[in-house]
């Protein structure tokens, strides 16, 4: 009598270890940061746009660069991530059309990020802020631009996103090494 009470505690106290095993496991996986980007999460996307955001990506078709949109939009503001990629074959000459995009604003080298990286503010005319960057991993050409629709931002300031631009840029073309 005495072994089947104690088989019976050992039983109940295996399904409790096993279903709190389970739910565990259950959340970890519920948690986990979305990567439909390639080369950045959106968990890290999110951290450097201050908030929760939402990416979505489109492959490379029919000589378009591949797209990650990453974006967050709050009560009276939209934040954004674009990152764009393509192979080309002479990405010296792309890069230095990608960065006619800087217009007035001559871009600033960024030292250590893939090769022959730049960055600048863009003036879109509008009354937000913008920063681009441009460089190129071997053959692969790449963009970032953070944008907020916010001119006075208190999250994405102009220093602010200077500085997440220059993050995203670490992340991206660590990822296309």
């Amino acid at each position: 009598m005495a072994s089947n009470w104690k088989t019976g505690i050992i039983v109940k106290l295996t399904l409790r270890c096993a279903s709190l095993l389970l739910v565990v496991l259950c959340l970890a996986v519920c948690a986990e940061a979305k990567n439909n980007c390639p080369w950045i999460n959106e968990a890290t996307a999110s951290g450097l746009l201050g908030g929760d955001a939402v990416g979505d990506f489109t492959e490379a078709a029919n000589g378009q660069p591949a797209v990650c949109t990453i974006t967050q939009t709050g009560p009276n503001f939209t934040r954004t991530m674009r990152i764009t990629v393509d192979v080309v074959p002479d990405t010296h000459m792309h890069l230095q059309t990608a960065a006619q995009a800087c217009g007035k604003n001559a871009p600033a080298p960024l030292q250590a990020i893939g090769n022959e990286a730049s960055m600048c503010a863009l003036d879109t005319r509008t009354p937000g802020l913008s920063e681009l960057v441009v460089g190129r991993v071997r053959d692969q050409l790449f963009t970032i631009t953070i944008t907020t629709t916010l001119k006075d931002d208190l999250i994405l300031t102009r220093m602010s996103l200077k500085e997440r631009a220059y993050t995203a840029s670490e992340q991206v073309a660590g990822n296309l090494f």
